[in-house]
Parts: C-alpha cells; structure tokens; sequence
C-alpha cells in the first residue's frame, strides 16, 4: 500500500515539475518584436499592394478573356444559326436568286384577228408537263410569269384560265426563267424538244433565248402552311 503511493506521489511530482519547468521557459523567451522601420514597413506595404493589384488585374484579364470567348462562342452560334436559315430559305424559294440560265417567251402563235376567236389561256396540263420536263433536265430554279416554282406550288385551271401560286397566267405574253448550270445544254435540249408541238397545239409559241450568264428568279412571296406540326414549347422533354 506504501509502494503505491510512494509511486503515485512521484508521478504527480513529475508532472507538477514538468509544467513549472515549461512556463518557466516561456517566460525566459523574450518577446521579437518588429524592428522595422517606418521606411521599411511602408516599402513592404507597397510591395505587397502592387503584387495584390497585379493578381487582380490578372483576373481581370483572363476574366474578360472569359467574356470575350462567351460572346465568340454565342456569335458563332448566331452566324450558324443565319447561315441555316439562309440555306432554308433559299431551299424553300424564299430568297431571289440569280443565276446562270435561259429566258423563254410565251406568246399566242396566231392573233385573235387571225382565228377570228378569242385567246385560250394556256392548259394547267400543258404547263404542268413542262415543269416537270424542265426538273428532269436537272434546272435549279423556275419562275413563271414572274411566279417561283417551289415543291409545293400548285398549278390549277379554274373556269378556263390558269393559275400559279395564287396568280393567274395572263392570255397574252408571259415569260419562263430558268436558273441551270449549263445553260447550253438546256438550250439544245429545248429545240428538240416535243414541247415546241405541244405548244404550238394551243397556239402558243415558246420562244427560247440564248443562254444568259444571268438570269434572276423571283422569291416565292405567298404565306407558306406547314400541317401538322406545332411549336415546342420551353422546358418541353423529347419523348
């Protein structure tokens, strides 16, 4: 019993003696205090504020630099985004367009003096055959009597005169332009045609021009209804 606490007495002597020993050490160590002088303190100060202002200019710049990429990048967006709708545009027929071609001249074969008759507008049929006989030779733009043809043109006969678009076709002189890109070749192609019969069947001349290094086509200028669809709305989910 003796033993152990002759061992917890020297224990607690130990510890008690290892505190003084410490705060008696540090009250030994003196106190550093700063022995700049003002001049000193003051080049420090302002070697630390010029260090401080280059970092924030340094974030100024490559936050800007940031910025200018953001407004790169949504530029960028905007001249794809114009250039596809252009592209749409011009797809759709709703841009004029010059080209490369041939203008090609409907006008009665014979005066109404000499059938002793009125004029006869052109047939729908008539007009539709030549079209299609122009598309196959590979044309890239039609107008008729100043009327684009695009896909979804429609070419009717209501009562004896013709329509194109929501135009009627004129019993007297009209023209057809065509935008091809080799002019000469359509040109061949057109005078051995069996269109110059058909034609002449309704007494009606087609005459065609030399080819024209340009020839303008104008835009399609009527509301164009798409069926069936509808605009997405925001925050909408693709299924």
């Amino acid at each position: 019993m003796v033993d152990k606490r002759k061992i917890s007495f020297t224990i607690i002597t130990m510890i008690v003696g290892l505190m003084i020993a410490i705060q008696f050490q540090t009250v030994k160590q003196p106190i550093i205090r700063d022995t700049r002088d003002t001049w000193e303190l003051r080049s420090d100060l302002k070697r630390e504020q010029e260090i401080q202002s280059q970092i924030i200019q340094e974030i100024r710049k490559y936050d800007n630099m940031i910025q200018e990429y953001a407004i790169d990048q949504e530029e960028a967006k905007g001249t794809v985004v114009r250039e596809t709708l252009e592209e749409l545009k011009q797809e759709a027929g709703l841009t004029e367009m010059k080209g490369p071609g041939i203008r090609m001249t409907v006008k009665p074969l014979f005066s109404e003096e000499v059938l002793g008759q009125p004029m006869n507008n052109i047939s729908s049929d008539l007009l539709r055959r030549f079209v299609n006989e122009l598309n196959s030779y590979g044309v890239q733009e039609i107008s008729i009597a100043n009327q684009r043809i695009v896909n979804h043109t429609v070419i009717r006969e209501i009562n004896g005169r013709t329509k194109v678009n929501n135009s009627w076709i004129p019993n007297d002189n009209f023209e057809i332009i065509v935008i091809t890109s080799d002019p000469s070749k359509l040109y061949n192609r057109l005078q051995v045609s069996r269109a110059m019969d058909e034609f002449a069947i309704e007494n009606l001349m087609l005459d065609v021009s030399t080819p024209i290094n340009e020839v303008t086509v104008p835009a399609y200028d009527e509301q164009i209804r798409v069926k069936y669809m509808e605009p997405v709305k925001a925050g909408k989910e693709g299924s």
